[in-house]
């Protein structure tokens, strides 16, 4: 069974049952690593090789050390066992992929109720854990402890030691904040203002999806427009295959439409990632009479029926404020449909349908 949680990511939640022992337990975890009193020397940590995990696709990299730890919580994945431990990561791994779409298991690190520290994605690649901290956090899983009951205290020494261990190899920051702290009433609450939950999205650079190498024109910043566009086509839920489609669009353009570059400013995909295309600065090939004062940003797929799942939504959402913020995009800017502006089926009549909420829109 995998995180509890929608598409947009696992939902920070913990047993009704956890003893208060244990709720002082996690919260002295905290202070005592924060203060640098941790656990000394490197936990014991089960690598991927050792629990057989497939083949890490996830290309997205933190920028160490991060500011933030997140940690939660997974029912259903109990064991006491390296190898029944291991044996239900497998089962996670693939539930994450397939059925979730990501691209790995969603957290840095897992720790076991057996007290041993799991491998998830590691120190250098961004988790998909919590939308909107995933480039500023490491991810900490508890699993493996009975469906009711709180971490082992094997758990909590465990993960106190990878705490202390990240910040003393300069993986976490020694004033890092936990932006969910577990209370009394048995919820997590914000215990201190953070980041907007809306931060600037991941972004997949152009030489991580190995983009042509190209020379165009420079973009007259800030754009006034956001064209909300469909690539056509089929569309993608893993990263990996996403950077083949973005390649594909890419080469498609400049072979045979002869575009100096692929079209678009950014693509999203339906693995919440975002991708850059020709990015902030140049120009693209999207629209003809709106390509100098507008971003193009295109959703991977063909949207006339279906429209996109909402980690993609998001993702497009989020880019559109941090293009607000970092003065690329005028706060007065008008968004349309690409059949607003030209005569296409694009961005298909099920995405249409949701953009025509979203702010600025305008037919």
């Amino acid at each position: 069974m995998g995180p509890t949680g929608t598409s947009e990511g696992p939902r920070f939640t913990l047993s009704l049952s956890v003893s208060w022992d244990h709720k002082r337990m996690l919260r002295w975890l905290l202070v005592f690593s924060t203060l640098g009193l941790g656990a000394c020397g490197a936990p014991t940590i089960v690598s991927r090789k050792e629990w057989s995990a497939r083949s890490l696709t996830c290309r997205a990299q933190l920028t160490l050390p991060v500011a933030f730890v997140i940690t939660d919580q997974l029912m259903g994945m109990e064991c006491q066992e390296q190898n029944v431990c291991s044996q239900r990561l497998r089962g996670l791994q693939s539930h994450s992929v397939y059925t979730k779409g990501w691209c790995d298991v969603a957290y840095n690190f897992l720790v076991g109720d057996d007290g041993r520290v799991y491998e998830g994605v590691g120190w250098n690649v961004q988790g998909v854990h919590t939308p909107g901290y995933n480039n500023v956090s490491l991810g900490l899983a508890f699993f493996g402890n009975k469906l009711g009951s709180s971490p082992s205290l094997a758990a909590l020494s465990a993960a106190e030691g990878l705490i202390s261990y990240a910040i003393q190899r300069g993986y976490l920051s020694p004033r890092y904040i936990q932006p969910l702290l577990l209370k009394e009433e048995i919820c997590l609450a914000t215990q201190q203002p953070v980041m907007p939950r809306k931060a600037c999205p991941n972004i997949i650079t152009r030489s991580a999806w190995e983009a042509r190498e190209t020379h165009c024109p420079k973009m007259n910043l800030p754009a006034k427009y956001v064209i909300i566009i469909h690539t056509s086509g089929t569309t993608c839920n893993v990263s990996m295959d996403c950077q083949i489609r973005v390649q594909d669009i890419q080469s498609f353009h400049m072979d045979t439409r002869n575009f100096c570059d692929i079209g678009y400013h950014f693509l999203v995909g339906q693995d919440g990632g975002v991708y850059e295309g020709v990015g902030w600065h140049i120009q693209g090939s999207h629209t003809y009479g709106y390509n100098d004062i507008a971003l193009g940003i295109a959703f991977i797929g063909n949207f006339v029926e279906k429209p996109p799942n909402a980690a993609a939504l998001e993702a497009a959402q989020n880019l559109i404020q941090c293009a607000v913020v970092k003065g690329y995009l005028s706060p007065n800017y008008l968004l349309v449909g690409h059949s607003d502006v030209t005569n296409t089926l694009s961005p298909g009549k099920a995405l249409y349908n949701i953009i025509k909420t979203w702010p600025h829109f305008k037919h």
